[in-house]
């Protein structure tokens, strides 16, 4: 263990902050089980705790060939995130090679990489080089990465057929649809309370009255195949699934992992990958919605089955006397103008740097439907964009119930999770599951939207998303793909490039002053690095500036409220503040005067009369002499700045531009009176969103220097500057401004390094107005500190009553508003 990763391995023991938040897998249930079931194992922090990801590629990048190279992946969970979750940090174990994946034979090929963990188990000496003598290190394998498939190879366990959902296991709750020809997975009314009225509202759901209780879930059944022989891979599942076995004759076989010592207590072995999730949820809800072919789930087969189940008769084929049948339309049915606002919304809108890709690319307003996305592309949709666009186009039943589903996955890849917000958690999405069923048809409900019930679960146990999803996974499979050389050898290729990677990456480490992967600061990460010149900003403000520097000299009047803004802000001239709000209170005192006509003598004058004081040889400290009076007329001006993990771009900058970066977000405490007479007036935080106009940096005299925002200020105090829509969503209209300069008393400036980042959606219906939408910083986790916290995590759609969700409870399936025909056949 090398000087350079040994301080590092055992952060999670040192370093991590220990608050009872989920924010690293050290604080989840299945670390802590593991360190009170292996408490030896536990009282060293350097022994490492691994988890293993495998997954099949084409190495060739041709589709048309059939071979697939299967990678294993062991990811290091003791190191912090910032290092852990980066490729540099993955131990690429093993390539499995072959014309096609291994399948349920997985298991031949991991015999020599379970030996080794067994050997890693009982312990291996090692020199650890900070403390400079050897000890015996030791690591544990918590649990595995992978998609569906994969994860029944791993596991045993089939995820295909009637129990495919590997978490209730033989408790699951399926339904064969004749006319569908496959499953779906229904029926979460068994996780509500036994007296929720949901469970007898039959004609609500499938035409059943719902009794039975949620399955037991997570470790219990999962024991069972420790005690059954190896079944045969090659076996026939639709057998099984015939015949009403025991859980035990249902398992594929028994998993490799068994044979580890400690694999039989772990409480969770198998992730669920959330990505896939995501991606198929939302392909399911777009698909159906805008009635792509081939991929909506409301078709001529799904309305014979409802016939079949006898339920939703509005919804039954129509025959008509021409040979034709109509199918009327559903609640969630669009009509083409509706169409096109939901791919209106999509093509126009425009996102941060670093936040997604450019999503407009992937909507095709000609065939009203999205095509070409990746995976993380219905992340993004299915985080914030999809309600947004159904806010327009879709009613209100059906949006509510949908962006409940996006509340639910948003809170759940949250960097930071609370126990509380997890519990509250699964019986929203209960309800929300619930609703859909109501609303969608039985065909909608596939294995990976049922998976969404056991999400909350396994984020308890296995601590945050983001640590044990596929994405970081694919993205290093893709660099492996990017070693392949030689076609007759891909696997020698990808193991070559590795090591040589890997042996470069090493020397990278004891590299001083020489930027690496190790210290190389993420895109949007830039830093003052000379500490002299970040000394020099105040409040934090320096950043890297992006593109030519101007020269520029500012007015009277902006140059007087630029530098009240900075005065008004330090510390250290908050006494002579309190001194001059006393000097205007005798001034004025006995006539008919406020706090607020001092408070606007003092916010007009202050600059000036501390500049007055100074110079007349008040004792003051050095630094407020050089603040007292004033910097230079002449400053610099940036057209964008790096700072806080964001890149901000001036509003004129990125007029041409895919992205959108100009979008401000600051909160102050202010004063708000009740009136012109109002001598009690109440102080509150209050979110101002803006657009960025300018960017300035001021300069005392060569001492200090401060970076300075100036936007364009929504009216927060007026209905026709902001307002909440139907839905919960916050409005703005950048027509109505206030602070916008002309007036003295006006504050357009504020300091960078105050500002987070918005971005807006043009209302199609409304023009004018844009519905905000915040954003975070990729790459700074929130570690418990005041300097990484990132605040609470924004839900798309903030209500969560499930009154407002009360969908289709008068049994009003068919749309009644649309007098064409929207389906045909």
């Amino acid at each position: 263990m090398s000087a350079k990763t040994s301080a590092d391995m055992t952060w999670h023991a040192n370093g991590r902050t220990n608050d009872g938040h989920l924010r690293h897998p050290a604080d989840a249930e299945a670390w802590k089980s593991f360190d009170a079931r292996y408490p030896d194992f536990a009282s060293d922090p350097r022994n490492v705790r691994l988890g293993l990801s495998s997954d099949g590629f084409n190495p060739f990048k041709l589709l048309s060939t059939s071979y697939s190279t299967w990678p294993v992946v062991l990811i290091p969970y003791n190191l912090p995130p910032w290092i852990g979750m980066k490729q540099p940090s993955f131990f690429l174990s093993m390539i499995i090679s072959g014309d096609k994946g291994p399948g349920n034979d997985i298991d031949i090929y991991l015999q020599p990489l379970i030996k080794e963990l067994k050997q890693l188990w009982v312990g291996i000496e090692t020199y650890d080089a900070s403390a400079r003598r050897n000890f015996f290190m030791r690591a544990a394998l918590l649990w595995t990465i992978n998609d569906f498939p994969a994860y029944a190879n791993l596991s045993g366990w089939s995820t295909k057929g009637k129990y495919a959902c590997p978490c209730c296991a033989a408790q699951t709750s399926s339904k064969w649809l004749t006319n569908g020809q496959k499953f779906c997975f229904m029926a979460h009314r068994r996780w509500l309370e036994h007296n929720h009225p949901y469970r007898s509202q039959k004609h609500l759901f499938d035409g059943n009255v719902e009794m039975r209780g949620a399955p037991q879930t997570g470790n219990e059944s999962k024991k069972r195949p420790l005690q059954v022989p190896n079944v045969d891979a090659d076996s026939d599942d639709d057998e099984l699934e015939e015949e009403e076995s025991n859980e035990a004759d249902l398992w594929k076989k028994r998993s490799i992992f068994f044979d580890l010592p400690y694999w039989e207590h772990n409480l969770l072995r198998h992730n669920v990958d959330v990505m896939h999730i995501e991606k198929n949820v939302c392909e399911n809800i777009v698909g159906t919605i805008l009635n792509v072919d081939g991929k909506s789930k409301d078709n001529l087969k799904c309305r014979l089955d409802l016939v079949e189940m006898g339920i939703r008769r509005e919804l039954h084929p129509e025959y008509l006397t021409n040979g034709k049948t109509r199918l009327p339309p559903a609640s969630f049915s669009m009509t083409k103008k509706e169409k096109d606002l939901f791919c209106q919304v999509l093509k126009n809108i425009k996102v941060p740097d670093a936040y997604s890709s450019n999503i407009s690319k992937g909507v095709n307003q000609k065939e009203r439907k999205l095509q070409s996305l990746k995976s993380h592309d219905y992340h993004i949709l299915l985080h914030d964009l999809l309600p947004i666009a159904l806010r327009s186009s879709m009613s209100k039943q059906v949006t509510h119930a949908i962006s409940e589903i996006c509340n639910i996955f948003k809170i759940l890849c949250g960097k930071v999770l609370k126990v509380e917000d997890l519990d509250k958690l699964q019986y929203r999405a209960t309800i929300a599951l619930c609703h859909l069923e109501k609303i969608f048809p039985p065909s909608f409900f596939t294995i990976m939207v049922h998976l969404i019930i056991h999400l909350p679960l396994e984020a308890k146990l296995g601590g945050p998303i983001y640590y044990r999803w596929m994405y970081t996974i694919e993205r290093f499979l893709l660099k492996l793909k990017s070693y392949v050389r030689n076609k007759r050898y891909p696997e020698g290729s990808i193991a070559e490039g590795f090591l040589a990677e890997e042996c470069v990456t090493f020397c990278s480490r004891y590299l001083v002053n020489v930027e690496t992967v190790f210290n190389r600061p993420g895109r949007n990460l830039k830093e003052v690095h000379d500490e002299v010149l970040a000394s020099s900003y105040l409040f934090e403000s320096g950043g890297e500036p992006i593109g030519k520097v101007e020269v520029a000299e500012l007015d009277d009047r902006s140059w007087a409220q630029a530098h009240r803004y900075v005065l008004l802000h330090y510390e250290a001239i908050e006494p002579l503040q309190i001194e001059y709000r006393n000097i205007l209170r005798d001034q004025i005192r006995g006539r008919r005067s406020n706090a607020r006509d001092v408070d606007r003598k003092f916010t007009e004058t202050f600059h000036e009369w501390l500049g007055e004081t100074v110079s007349h040889g008040k004792d003051v400290p050095e630094e407020v002499k050089f603040l007292a009076q004033g910097p230079k007329r002449i400053v610099k001006r940036y057209k964008g700045l790096i700072i806080n993990g964001f890149r901000f771009h001036t509003k004129s900058r990125e007029r041409f531009r895919k992205t959108q970066n100009s979008g401000c977000l600051v909160t102050f405490s202010t004063m708000s009176y009740a009136s012109a007479r109002d001598a009690d007036p109440l102080q509150g935080n209050v979110d101002y969103d803006g657009v960025l106009n300018d960017i300035i940096e001021l300069d005392y005299f060569n001492k200090f220097k401060v970076v300075l925002f100036r936007c364009d200020w929504a009216d927060v105090n007026n209905s026709r500057g902001l307002k909440n829509d139907r839905y919960g969503f916050t409005m703005v209209n950048f027509t109505r401004t206030i602070h916008t300069g002309e007036h003295i008393l006006d504050e357009p400036y504020v300091f960078s390094s105050q500002v987070k980042q918005d971005f807006y959606s043009e209302d199609p219906k409304e023009p004018g107005w844009f519905v905000v939408i915040r954003n975070e910083p990729r790459e700074v986790y929130d570690m418990g500190d005041d300097i990484t916290d990132s605040g609470p995590r924004t839900e798309c759609f903030p209500s969560t009553h499930e009154g407002i969700l009360n969908t289709n409870d008068d049994g009003q399936w068919a749309r009644q508003d649309v007098d064409d025909d929207i389906y045909e056949f």
